[in-house]
């Protein structure tokens, strides 16, 4: 296994699931399994982004994840099926898309937030797109 090593107790103040899912990421980001492209490498310095360095409608769509919605568009809090394989594999219905609005834009435009986890409104982590699904930057917790 991955992670060896750890026990039930707290990690970093934090619960120990929430702790081993964070080294997990890490690893992943790491490893090169969540990419920027069909090689699935994320370019250097390009694997992590925190979430004050992306527009701010990703900032409003990511406080309404966090606490439930509402959420403007019908299809935010749809399953997403990570069809491009640029996420870590998971089982169906792990992962979930949102919308981050784009100002001027007719329709939802290509900016979306993708947040995987148990509970959609407590995700393990998120990533960010703003090229509809070709790439995915870790949103820094």
């Amino acid at each position: 296994m991955l992670v060896t090593g750890l026990s039930r107790r707290r990690v970093g103040g934090l619960g120990w699931k929430y702790g081993v899912c964070t080294l997990l990421v890490a690893a992943a980001a790491a490893a090169g399994w969540i990419g920027t492209g069909a090689d699935a490498q994320a370019p250097e310095g390009r694997d992590a982004v925190a979430l004050a360095a992306l527009p701010p409608e990703a900032a409003t769509t990511h406080r309404l994840i966090r606490s439930g919605g509402p959420f403007p568009y019908s299809k935010d809090g749809s399953v997403f099926g990570n069809r491009e394989r640029l996420l870590p594999s998971q089982g169906r219905g792990y992962y979930r898309e949102y919308t981050v609005p784009t100002p001027q834009s007719r329709d939802r435009g290509a900016r979306r937030i993708v947040c995987g986890g148990l509970r959609p409104a407590l995700p393990e982590a998120c990533w960010y797109t703003d090229d509809h699904y070709a790439s995915f930057r870790l949103i820094a917790p």
